[in-house]
């Protein structure tokens, strides 16, 4: 009787998240991730016709960054969780999920909750224990995202604290 039509909300529109490492022209270093729609791959999007890169900072808002800043992009090799249903439904990775950790949180917070996490899924800790492959692989993989977690969110600590430091110095002085 009555004829359904379809149409595309662009916020249903299916995207995956891509996490990187950008060398800016200024040679500042994001990590993050950048947003691309579910049937395409982080090359087409790096190599498209848009003039902005859909970009959000592990500790930031999401915005857009023109293509032509960037210096590098280098995609982060982060391991895939697949040996548990995720609990929210998204395999993306975050950092602060991951850390169990809030956005924004102190350093020394983020800090101790990658040494808790990093002993209690560091490989020498079952290394003479017999375990069945799955667990085995779960805590391997578990510990390389731990690693991955606390170096997405070390970076950016110490670029700002060495951009302070920077600035502070003087860019000539008279001998």
């Amino acid at each position: 009787m009555f004829e359904r039509n379809r149409t595309e909300n662009p916020s249903n529109k299916r995207e995956k998240a891509i996490s990187v490492e950008l060398t800016m022209d200024d040679g500042c270093v994001l990590k993050g991730r950048f947003f691309v729609a579910a049937s395409r791959q982080a090359y087409d999007e790096l190599n498209g016709n848009a003039v902005f890169l859909d970009f959000q900072p592990y500790e930031g808002a999401r915005e857009l960054i023109s293509k032509a800043a960037i210096r590098s992009v280098r995609l982060t090799n982060i391991p895939k969780n697949n040996h548990l249903k995720v609990a929210n439904g998204s395999d993306e990775f975050d950092p602060h999920d991951i850390l169990c950790v809030r956005i924004g949180a102190e350093w020394e917070t983020v800090r101790e909750a990658y040494h808790r996490l990093s002993k209690l899924y560091h490989p020498d800790r079952y290394a003479n224990l017999d375990l069945p492959e799955e667990v085995a692989n779960y805590l391997d993989t578990m510990s390389r995202r731990v690693n991955a977690a606390f170096s997405a969110l070390e970076k950016p600590h110490h670029v700002k604290r060495e951009f302070a430091r920077a600035k502070s110095e003087p860019i000539y002085q008279r001998g």
